[in-house]
C-alpha cells in the first residue's frame, strides 16, 4: 500500500517531475505533486509524494529530511491523512456573527 509523505522547504523552482525524480532516488514513487498558488500558479513551497510502499517512504524520510536541495533544506515527514484533523472549522468566538449571533437583542414583542 502507497505511503503518502508530505515534503516542505522546497524551492519554488522546483517541478513535480523534479521532485519525482528526487524521491525516485530512493524508491519508487507513485506520486509526486508539487502545490501551486491558484492564482497566480507558482509552487507554494512544499509537495506531497506517494511512495509504493512504508519501507521506502521510511528509508526517504531518514535519506532526504534535512538535505538541501536548491539551496533550501527539506523538510520530509508523514502526511496527515484527512480522517486525522479535526471536524469543523472551530469556534468563531463570542460576538463574531457565530449561527447565536443574529444581531441586537430586543426587548418586547417583534411586530
Amino acid at each position: 500500500m502507497a505511503t503518502k509523505l508530505y515534503v516542505g522547504g522546497l524551492s519554488y523552482s522546483t517541478s513535480s517531475e523534479d521532485l519525482r525524480a528526487l524521491f525516485a532516488q530512493v524508491g519508487t514513487v507513485e506520486s509526486a505533486a508539487v502545490i501551486t498558488d491558484k492564482f497566480t500558479g507558482r509552487s507554494r513551497g512544499f509537495g506531497f509524494v506517494e511512495m509504493s510502499s512504508s519501507e521506502e517512504a521510511e528509508t526517504a524520510i531518514q535519506r532526504l529530511n534535512g538535505q538541501v536541495v536548491d539551496g533550501r533544506n527539506l523538510t520530509v515527514n508523514l502526511a496527515n491523512t484527512q480522517g486525522s484533523r479535526p471536524a469543523g472549522g472551530g469556534s468563531r468566538g463570542a460576538g463574531r456573527g457565530g449561527p447565536g449571533n443574529r444581531g441586537p437583542r430586543r426587548s418586547g414583542p417583534r411586530w
